[in-house]
């Protein structure tokens, strides 16, 4: 794909680039060109070079036919928006990405049924309270069940609103598969695969025959009978994202090219690679989980605070306050 594109590059666009100029270089370059060449290669010098284009727009097309050959490009590429790069990197604000005045939000990472994490998490969150403002908000990045041994008690307690401060629980990959299977027993061919075993087990679900791919019709109706509505309404009730100054939080991430406000329920819950990858901005830093990782890894465009919980023993909180990050966990090598 990527080397598809990159001869519809050499074909379409000004002599100029096939001689390997910089961006920096192409004053004569006009917005067309430079809005095709950054949903091309999503190249942060791009960007930048576009949004002087957009603030500016002094220049006209050097030739009659530019406007004309950016578009006949941009409808062969469907995926790429470029109306949002271009708003994306009109509005974006200079500097460090900040948070209102008097807000302090912790973002906890995936808990995946360790109980006893969350619970020791919530005492690292409670003593660091003391100078906090009068707005604290906790914010779940989703995966609460599977994998873990206490999928029920993380349902129980978080669904009986039993927290140290006031949060906002997102839903993960592993929520969804959760609510997919209570209306239709086949999904557990796929989710006994990643923790579905595990989920059903620390319900009172008997988990033999379907450690052998038999009997799932009988474990969903089990799984209804034993689990409580409230824990089902929380499930329901959990959010695909949550945007608060310049962060924006989901589970997995978003797609890069479409805006914020416009990504799918299917990327914000299970993309990866497309958005791990990716160099450019999305207009606010996303903050995630999903992928493990063995410390919060921060980067210019997005955070990860998924740091392997089920497994690794440590599971974490990253601190945002104004222009400030910290991070708290249940590692005491980082305390």
């Amino acid at each position: 794909m990527k080397e598809r594109k990159s001869n519809r590059l050499q074909e379409l666009l000004p002599r100029r680039e096939r001689r390997g100029r910089s961006p920096q270089g192409l004053h004569g370059w006009d917005l067309e060109d430079c809005a095709v060449k950054a949903a091309l290669d999503d190249e942060a010098s791009w960007f930048r070079c576009l949004m002087k284009m957009t603030i500016s727009r002094r220049r006209r097309p050097r030739r009659k036919n530019d406007a004309a050959r950016a578009e006949a490009l941009l409808n062969r590429i469907e995926p790429m928006n470029i109306s949002a790069c271009i708003r994306r990197f009109k509005t974006r604000a200079p500097g460090a990405a900040t948070l209102p005045p008097g807000l302090r939000l912790y973002v906890v990472g995936d808990v995946h049924g360790r109980l006893d994490l969350l619970t020791r998490l919530e005492n690292e969150i409670e003593r660091d309270l003391g100078a906090a403002p009068s707005n604290v908000l906790t914010i779940f990045v989703g995966d609460y069940v599977d994998r873990g041994g206490d999928s029920r008690g993380v349902i129980e307690k978080l669904s009986s609103d039993e927290f140290c401060t006031r949060f906002c629980a997102l839903r993960g990959n592993h929520e969804q598969v959760l609510l997919d299977f209570l209306s239709d027993a086949s999904v557990l061919e796929n989710w006994r695969k990643f923790g579905a075993l595990e989920t059903l087990h620390s319900y009172g679900v008997d988990i033999s025959h379907v450690a052998r791919g038999k009997g799932y019709d009988l474990a969903r109706s089990s799984l209804i009978q034993r689990m409580p509505e409230r824990h089902r309404q929380f499930l329901e009730n959990t959010r695909l994202s949550f945007s608060s100054g310049d962060y924006y939080f989901c589970h997995a991430g978003a797609r890069p090219g479409i805006a914020l406000e416009h990504q799918s329920d299917e990327d914000l819950l299970w993309i990866r690679d497309d958005f791990l990858a990716f160099k450019g901005g999305f207009g606010k830093v996303v903050v995630h989980g999903h992928t493990p990782n063995p410390t919060v890894d921060m980067r210019k465009n997005r955070i990860n605070v998924d740091t392997g919980a089920y497994a690794s023993g440590v599971l974490t909180a990253l601190v945002l306050e104004g222009e400030t990050r910290r991070i708290l966990s249940t590692d005491s090598r980082t305390r």
